[in-house]
């Protein structure tokens, strides 16, 4: 019900994601299909009606993050259909999200990035280019995937050592880049300057990069250093914000080239550093013996 206009409008005005978007027309769905199958019409479904449908979600064995972003969804839906007057009440202002117990965020060891960049054998041809630019990328910038499969030729400032990202709801940020990523950049531009693309990541036939190819090359060459089980793309994320943080960098400025809303959002490597500290200390110290 309305969920073609519920899509528009999370496009149009809430520059919300494609997968976003795709996330929550099925959370949407699934909602109303609750609904339809417990014979409540949408229009008189309840606070009660809701918390029956989080219930559900969680007997079903459902994290309580992929809850939360259910109920989030379901919030956003009703806010829209009381915008477009299709309800008179919204029954998920009296909601709250679960409780999500803190996991400490994996990452790959300084040794081991160490090891990724200087013992592995990246093929010279455009493909071995390509992923060792990708995989140094990540880690030198932190940037998500969403993001790096959009980068554009033009949103590289090679005079200036900058690169211009898009990150969640369209939101721009500019972040300083290495000598050494722009190397990898001059050595995969080479490689595909016979293919005409607008983005930076290609296939050899000159189609945009598509987020599996990635998450496999990333699992690929952080299987060949690391015996961590999780290895994606944003697990080299978590690496570049850990590492910065155990180097001394300010949380304010690791936030801003994340492009953290918050610096709540940020805070959470700090319990990673504090790990760390932790462990010198008693290693260190007389009395830790």
């Amino acid at each position: 019900m309305y969920i073609d206009k519920f899509s528009n409008y999370l496009k149009n005005e809430r520059n919300f994601s494609h997968n976003t978007i795709k996330s929550y027309t099925k959370d949407v769905e699934q909602f109303l299909f609750f609904l339809k199958k417990n014979s409540v019409n949408l229009e008189f479904s309840s606070t009660k009606d809701l918390r029956k449908w989080i219930i559900q979600n969680r007997d079903s064995g459902l994290e309580p993050s992929t809850i939360n972003r259910k109920i989030s969804c379901i919030r956003t839906y009703y806010k829209f259909l009381k915008r477009e007057s299709k309800v008179s009440y919204n029954p998920s202002t009296n909601i709250n999200l679960l409780k999500i117990k803190k996991r400490l965020p994996v990452f790959v060891s300084e040794k081991s990035m160490y090891d990724l960049f200087s013992k592995v054998n990246f093929s010279q041809d455009f493909k071995g280019r390509r992923d060792k630019f990708i995989i140094d990328l990540f880690y030198q910038t932190g940037i998500r995937l969403s993001e790096l499969i959009n980068i554009q030729i033009t949103d590289f400032n090679i005079k200036n050592k900058t690169l211009r990202i898009y990150g969640k709801g369209k939101k721009q940020r500019i972040v300083p880049v290495l000598d050494s990523l722009i190397t990898h950049y001059h050595n995969y531009m080479i490689s595909r300057n016979h293919i005409k693309s607008e983005f930076i990541f290609v296939t050899s036939k000159g189609d945009k990069l598509y987020p599996k190819v990635i998450y496999r090359l990333v699992n690929k060459y952080l299987g060949l250093i690391s015996t961590i089980s999780r290895r994606s793309p944003h697990i080299l994320r978590h690496t570049f914000a850990t590492h910065l943080l155990n180097r001394g960098a300010k949380l304010n400025t690791i936030k801003e080239i994340l492009g953290h809303k918050t610096l709540s959002s940020t805070q959470v490597y700090t319990h990673n550093s504090l790990e760390k500290i932790k462990k010198i200390y008693n290693k260190s110290h007389p009395r830790g013996q």
